[in-house]
């Protein structure tokens, strides 16, 4: 399976772990990622401001990936809303299709919507599957019980067919099993990272994380695992402002599905990223030790 990467802008510019452990996981699961030049922001950043920007911007990006004959892998959950709005609109509003293709003409581009987007959690489970990932597994993780965190743009809105399912997600959960980990369900587990609205109401914002981030804590998980690097920014990076904010002093380990992921297989904690994590994920790497 050869997937081009669309790496997003925060991914390559500091969530690094992200990239990492998807270069080192993935290939052992028989997808090939290729790097395509040539790409572009997705938008979704500016979209309260220009609508239309977003979607060329969008569409500029698909119309790369479609001329470089590659569907895409889009492991930044915002990143993939965006273009799965592109890709709607594309199929379904022949104005605005007609409209966004005259733009990518300038460049010598045009595009139909005939680009698939997978994002981690749909490609690992369900068109890699639990079945390979199970046979992949190295080391015993210890059977932590892990706090999944979906966050908003991979479970809404419902009609741009999102990778996970918006009231009850369970695939996260599915792949840890899959791996030896475990994870119970909790109230907060579909909360907003608040991440969002970090940019206009910081204050707002890591407050949300540092509520989120103490009720994990205070129900007794070994850690949070996500795959979104905004929320991994959010929960990772901000913890301990998010710990003065809340009152409470927050010591989660922060990790990436994938990072947890190469650990089962036996890659090195390096390897993967981990050594940039801003959390105290050496509490998990020491439960890995134990249970192995």
């Amino acid at each position: 399976m050869r997937l081009g990467l669309f790496p997003g802008c925060l991914m390559p510019t500091e969530q690094y772990g992200y990239e990492i452990s998807l270069r080192k996981v993935l290939p052992m699961l028989g997808v090939e990622i290729v790097d395509v030049m040539d790409l572009s922001c997705c938008g979704e950043p500016l979209k309260s401001i220009n609508q239309m920007l977003t979607l060329t911007l969008s569409t500029r990006s698909l119309a790369v990936f479609k001329k470089e004959g590659l569907d895409a892998l889009v492991p930044c959950p915002m990143c993939h809303l965006a273009l799965s709005e592109a890709n709607r609109i594309v199929k379904e509003e022949e104005d605005m299709a007609r409209r966004l293709n005259e733009k990518l003409s300038a460049e010598g581009l045009d595009y139909d919507g005939s680009v698939a987007l997978y994002h981690t959690i749909d490609l690992v489970h369900d068109h890699i599957g639990l079945e390979k990932v199970k046979d992949m597994v190295k080391v015993d993780l210890g059977s932590p019980d892990m706090a999944t965190h979906y966050g908003c743009h991979i479970i809404r809105p419902t009609e741009l067919g999102r990778p996970v399912d918006a009231e009850n997600p369970q695939k996260m959960e599915r792949i840890l099993e899959a791996i030896g980990a475990r994870s119970n369900d909790y109230a907060e587990k579909l909360d907003c990272c608040g991440g969002p609205v970090l940019p206009v109401h910081p204050d707002t914002a890591v407050t949300k994380t540092g509520q989120k981030l103490q009720a994990v804590q205070e129900q007794g998980f070994d850690g949070m695992v996500l795959a979104c690097p905004w929320c991994h920014k959010m929960y990772d990076s901000k913890q301990k402002k998010a710990g003065e904010t809340v009152g409470a002093k927050l010591e989660v380990p922060v990790v990436y599905l994938t990072q947890l992921m190469g650990l089962a297989f036996g890659i090195p904690p390096g390897e993967l990223g981990l050594d940039l994590n801003q959390s105290p994920v050496e509490r998990l790497l020491q439960k890995d030790k134990e249970g192995a």
